[in-house]
């Protein structure tokens, strides 16, 4: 078995929130919750060779996040993002050009993905041609290739997106974005039909829609499965779309059923959204109690 039976590969940044920043960037968050969740991920991205790529790098390492693939640059500085948080939803800007826009493609790579079983990778990475072209080498060498979709205009472009959902395995996405990208190619006024439609454009046998406080959808080798959510009192939502791919993922590795897999992802999704940040300290059966309940 690998060593790393998940690669995650794209941004890693500050999160500078109205309470102070936190280490983000989805790869990370969704890396972070793999390891909570007894998994071993690899993370592949880059930081500035500056103070808050130091500082960053150390803030993972704290949290048992592997950062032996983390690429240093000498010319442009470490990723950052300044979040606002209204109605409990955050609004972003995202800093660019910056070190992660930026990651160069390594021959040790080619071992580290091909003998992984899930190779995760997001939308909002490919904003920039030299990442972007280092994840589609990637994209050649990977087994499972899991797309998290990220819509932060102006930071996507619909080609790009099309080639990256031809490239997936798994497709996660929230409701709005399936709503977004449902009319660049089909009229359909339902999730199912609008979901049904991308596996049979794209050939993705996996696909995920989260609904936020209302659940989520799992669409299967042609068969739907629904779970309603849970209800908690929401401090943010920062991370829990990462928690609960990360759920999810870790479920499919131990083969657990869709069901199954779907309840305990919706639970995780949204235990994170009742705690501040993106990341913060748990214990798994944290999350089971809220299963129980």
């Amino acid at each position: 078995m690998s060593t790393f039976p998940v690669v995650c590969y794209g941004e890693i940044l500050w999160d500078y929130l109205p309470q102070g920043k936190l280490a983000g960037g989805a790869p990370v968050n969704v890396a972070y919750h793999l390891k909570q969740l007894g998994k071993n991920p690899a993370v592949i991205t880059r930081i500035g060779e500056d103070e808050e790529g130091k500082e960053l790098k150390e803030s993972l390492e704290q949290k048992k996040i592997e950062t032996d693939f983390f690429q240093t640059d000498s010319i442009y500085s470490t990723g950052k993002v300044i979040a606002d948080i209204k109605d409990h939803e955050v609004v972003y800007d995202i800093v660019k050009p910056v070190a992660w826009d930026f990651i160069e493609w390594k021959e040790e790579y080619f071992s580290l993905i091909k003998e992984s079983k899930y190779f995760v990778f997001g939308s909002l990475v490919s904003r920039n041609e030299a990442s972007r072209k280092t994840l589609f080498q990637c994209l050649e060498v990977a087994n499972k290739k899991v797309l998290d979709i990220n819509l932060r205009p102006p930071h996507f472009d619909k080609k790009v997106l099309q080639e990256l959902m031809q490239k997936a395995d798994v497709l996660k996405l929230n409701s709005g974005e399936l709503s977004l990208i449902s009319e660049w190619f089909n009229h359909f006024k339902n999730d199912e039909g609008r979901i049904k439609s991308l596996k049979e454009d794209f050939n993705i046998n996996t696909i995920i829609v989260t609904k936020g406080g209302d659940g989520a959808i799992l669409y299967r080798n042609d068969i739907f499965y629904d779970h309603k959510g849970y209800n908690v009192s929401v401090a943010d939502t920062i991370g829990s779309g990462d928690a609960f791919l990360a759920a999810m993922i870790s479920s499919f590795i131990d083969n657990a059923s869709e069901n199954d897999s779907l309840e305990f992802a919706n639970a995780l999704g949204a235990f994170i959204a009742s705690r501040s940040g993106g990341c913060p300290v748990y214990e798994l059966n944290e999350v089971r109690e809220l299963i129980k309940k």
